[in-house]
């Protein structure tokens, strides 16, 4: 079972200040998150001029959206726990700072080798921030209808951020130059800062628990070394030897983690999280739809740029409609989980997003923008929108408030492992299907593969679709399943 609040004057520990407006708290959380999901996407436009500039290899290339993955996703469960034991507001700081002068580091790097040593630091400090923005949040705004609008909002946030990235990248790199793409993220992230400092509060739940380092240090391990695994199938494939290792051997770390948990007296991750059924399910199901939906983006700028032939920056702007419609199902989200729920909520957005999948997979070499790349990308992206608010409010649900940051890293690390592995396994299933029609023209070719995943992509979430069905309980509840 779950271990009790500590109820000592010190926990939860809050400042003396004068508690800020929800709004800025809300406002200063998702700056953060979005400067976060920007910058996975955003670089992608920009990867040719680095190349040319700092003279980066193909392999070394792929390290620069590597680099900052692997960082991300290895040390997303131990930011979101330094959070409740050291203070939200405190990891909210280190982790922006670090963001930031990472990206000042690699908008100013003469070398590859220095360039991508930034990203792999600019992924820590995403790892570190990215919990405590939803924490923030959840900690400002009290269960219930209030706290599911901001959670909308920090959803719309994050995937605005996800899809801008394309157009920003491309008017920032077609305007000034590629080394903008990491430079904008400092004046940004200064004012962010500087607010913060002044008008956030602290707060923390860790009842003078200490750090379990021996399940830090496994689980970190065990994500990062998982997630190299999933970036090395892209250029190796599933059954080479350097992409079987790290993949195993990430489980296995994973596997000797839960065995230490089970045994600690103050566990990174307690266990008994998983007995919530909110938490777990909305987990399962977000690592579900995050692996069909993640690839969205990617596979509609190639299909824009390598078949239609369209310019990275307009490609970007071809997205717009789609990255409009995120936004608008996150915000439309809240009102509709007070009349349906949550469930039916996040069941309806993703079988609209998988309609939407379905659509794109009837791609052509020729298509028109309006019907090749407009209506069904508004389709996914709104199913998306819909599906990623209730999924985030179930998964901050339920657990106690010593586990806030906990649970806001488990439901970020979800979502950035699930996008990684569906992204690998449709880039691979993606690249047979065009190396199988080699024969066909090489727009054609492109297209049957990029096809072919959107068709993937639409079954997986008739499955996730399911599972929500199943598993998602009716209403939100704090007792764990039985």
């Amino acid at each position: 079972m779950l271990e009790a609040a500590d109820t000592s004057p010190a926990s939860p520990l809050i400042s003396r200040r004068t508690t800020p407006p929800t709004w800025l708290v809300v406002a200063l959380a998702c700056a953060g998150q979005f400067l976060v999901v920007l910058d996975v996407s955003v670089v992608n436009v920009a990867l040719p001029s680095m190349r040319t500039d700092l003279g980066l290899s193909a392999s070394g290339l792929q390290w620069v959206v590597n680099a900052y993955a692997i960082a991300f996703a290895g040390f997303m469960l131990l930011g979101g726990r330094a959070g409740d034991l050291y203070g939200r507001k405190r990891m909210f700081l280190v982790g922006l700072a670090l963001f930031t002068l990472a990206s000042l580091g690699g908008g100013l790097a003469q070398e590859g080798w220095q360039l991508l040593l930034a990203r792999a630091v600019q992924g820590l400090g995403a790892a570190v921030l990215a919990p405590s923005t939803l924490t923030l949040l959840t900690a400002a705004v009290p269960e219930g209808p209030a706290r599911a609008r901001a959670v909308a909002t920090w959803t719309a946030v994050g995937a605005g951020g996800g899809a801008a990235g394309g157009l920003v990248g491309g008017v920032l790199v077609d305007v000034l130059s590629w080394r903008w793409v990491l430079l904008i993220n400092v004046p940004v992230g200064a004012v962010v800062l500087a607010g913060s400092v002044l008008w956030l509060t602290e707060s923390r739940a860790g009842g003078g628990r200490r750090l379990d380092f021996p399940g830090a240090l496994l689980a970190t391990a065990g994500l990062a070394t998982l997630a190299y695994g999933i970036v090395q199938t892209e250029a190796e494939g599933w059954t080479a030897a350097s992409t079987l290792t790290p993949l195993l051997t990430g489980l296995a770390l994973l596997g000797l983690f839960l065995l230490v948990e089970a045994r600690t007296a103050a566990p990174l991750m307690p266990l008994g999280l998983l007995r919530i059924r909110s938490v777990a399910s909305a987990n399962a199901a977000m690592l579900v739809s995050g692996s069909a939906m993640f690839c969205m983006w990617y596979f509609m700028t190639l299909y824009a740029q390598n078949v239609l032939g369209y310019t990275p920056l307009e490609a970007g702007f071809a997205l717009v409609p789609s990255s409009l419609s995120v936004i608008i199902g996150s915000k439309l989200a809240p009102r509709l989980m007070r009349v349906a729920g949550a469930r039916t909520v996040a069941t309806t957005g993703t079988l609209l997003a998988a309609a939407g999948f379905a659509w794109q997979s009837t791609m052509s070499a020729h298509g028109a923008y309006v019907t090749a790349i407009m209506i069904p990308g508004i389709l996914m992206m709104l199913g998306a929108g819909l599906a990623a608010t209730p999924l985030a409010s179930l998964a901050t649900s339920g657990a106690a408030p010593e586990e806030a940051g906990l649970v806001s890293g488990l439901i970020n690390t979800s979502r950035t492992m699930g996008g990684s592995l569906g992204l690998a396994v449709m880039s691979t299933i993606a690249a047979a299907r065009t190396g199988h029609n080699a024969h066909t023209g090489p727009a054609e070719s492109l297209t049957d593969g990029y096809a072919l995943a959107f068709r993937t992509s639409a079954v997986l979430l008739l499955a996730g679709a399911a599972l929500m069905l199943a598993w998602l309980p009716r209403r939100k509840s704090s007792t764990p399943a039985k």
